[in-house]
């Protein structure tokens, strides 16, 4: 069916991509994996975590007091498996998102760059319609938003954002395929390695240690992930 064959397409498109990513990061094009992992909890055990001992595990303390939340934004990089321009905020807006974006293509300004993001409103929102015409020199008019042309709603706005003739793109992979963004992989290694045993005093702890893990991580640990996967359906 129709609806069964745009997904394969989509899935597809996202594989290839992270299949080229080497040879087109040695043409100088960015290709990143890009998402949000809200509510990350400032956690402080109320008693000290007891170390292993001889025949002891390690006793972590189950009660804690709650210090509000944080957002990441964040990149991985597909071809070289670092974690760049990363920003930790108490909010997740769109306004966010397209500073995000704002501050990832600052780092290399005048390279290419293909954002792979899934299908949440703020990806595909007015400011950052805005932002790639501005970034990429668009001098077409972008309509209004609710009303007419490329800001009229979301699949006008991003059919823009995907437009692969812009130096900045957006390729979005297929709803609820969350496991298809590498950066949700990525999410999953700092859960296991810092947030799920960390113990953080308050909001700004948390931040400075989630973006002193990411900076030892690229020093120390970053690499591609090996993605098999071509995005063709699994055969039984």
């Amino acid at each position: 069916m129709e609806d069964e064959a745009q997904f394969r397409e989509e899935v597809r498109t996202v594989c290839k991509l992270y299949h080229q990513a080497v040879e087109l990061h040695e043409q100088g094009v960015h290709v990143v994996s890009t998402d949000e992992k809200t509510g990350i909890q400032a956690l402080e055990r109320r008693h000290p975590t007891r170390p292993m001992q001889a025949g002891k595990p390690e006793a972590q303390e189950f009660e804690y007091i709650r210090h509000g939340t944080q957002a990441l934004i964040a990149n991985f990089e597909v071809a070289t498996g670092r974690v760049i321009g990363p920003m930790v905020k108490d909010t997740r807006t769109e306004e966010d998102f397209v500073d995000h974006i704002r501050a990832t293509v600052d780092t290399d300004p005048e390279a290419p760059w293909v954002f792979i993001v899934d299908q949440l409103n703020t990806h595909k929102s007015a400011g950052l319609v805005r932002l790639i015409a501005e970034l990429c020199g668009v001098k077409e008019d972008l309509g209004v938003k609710g009303e007419s042309g490329i800001l009229k709603d979301m699949d006008s706005r991003a059919y823009f954002l995907q437009d692969a003739r812009h130096r900045i793109s957006l390729v979005y992979t297929p709803k609820h395929c969350s496991w298809l963004n590498q950066i949700e992989i990525w999410f999953g290694i700092l859960v296991r390695r810092l947030l799920k045993r960390g113990n953080f005093v308050s909001k700004d702890d948390l931040k400075l240690r989630i973006l002193a893990f990411i900076e030892v991580f690229n020093q120390t640990l970053a690499k591609p992930f090996r993605w098999t996967y071509i995005g063709k359906p699994l055969m039984v």
